[in-house]
């Protein structure tokens, strides 16, 4: 809304997330590939030629392939931890490494065990000081955990847990977009974030 007045603002969810469809792991195949394809027709559909990203979290790798795919289209660079580099990948990734290089159902249980009401809650809670807790308002983590907690959405969220080594993998094309390109950005980053440290900001 402070941006609305000047700007045409978009925000969508992706497929299973928020509000939006959630198709059966069967019918819809969660890869951060698939999500940018997604994202590529959303643009085409609304007809935004010319946009600047606001990235975040899982947007960061889904808005940086919509870069490598539409690069004449991207005007700016928004990033609020949104990490494109090795180095921002804080030793919590360990879990997630293990499992992209031993995908058991030992590993995978790891990764689901992140998944229940005080997972869902750590995501917002994550790096903010003891004494300011009481101060986050409940609101956000129970409506996140009210459709996380969907039949079904668990294993949707390590399908792409286990995508994620995909996005690292593409770490050096965006790399080369951003040198290249060399795109409008600003860097905006919590300091406390636990799994996108402040060196992939620099």
């Amino acid at each position: 809304p402070a941006l609305a007045d000047r700007w045409r603002v978009v925000a969508p969810d992706y497929p299973g997330f928020g509000y939006s469809s959630f198709p059966s792991r069967e019918a819809f195949a969660y890869r951060f590939a698939s999500l940018a394809r997604v994202m590529a027709g959303f643009t085409d559909a609304l007809g935004l030629v010319r946009y600047s990203l606001y990235i975040q979290d899982y947007g960061a790798p889904v808005g940086l392939r919509l870069a490598l795919m539409q690069p004449d289209r991207i005007a700016g660079l928004i990033t609020q931890n949104g990490n494109a580099y090795e180095e921002g990948l804080s030793s919590l990734w360990a879990p997630l490494r293990a499992y992209w290089a031993d995908p058991s159902p030992q590993n995978r249980a790891v990764l689901r065990n992140w998944l229940g009401e005080a997972g869902t809650r750590l995501q917002y809670s994550a790096g903010v000081p003891e004494t300011q807790l009481d101060r986050l308002a409940p609101d956000t983590w129970t409506l996140d955990w009210l459709k996380l907690g969907r039949p079904g959405n668990a294993e949707v969220q390590i399908d792409l847990f286990a995508d994620y080594e995909t996005n690292v993998a593409l770490y050096p094309e965006f790399q080369r977009f951003l040198r290249e390109r060399r795109p409008p950005t600003m860097v905006l980053w919590g300091r406390n974030d636990p799994f996108f440290t402040t060196a992939g900001a620099r």
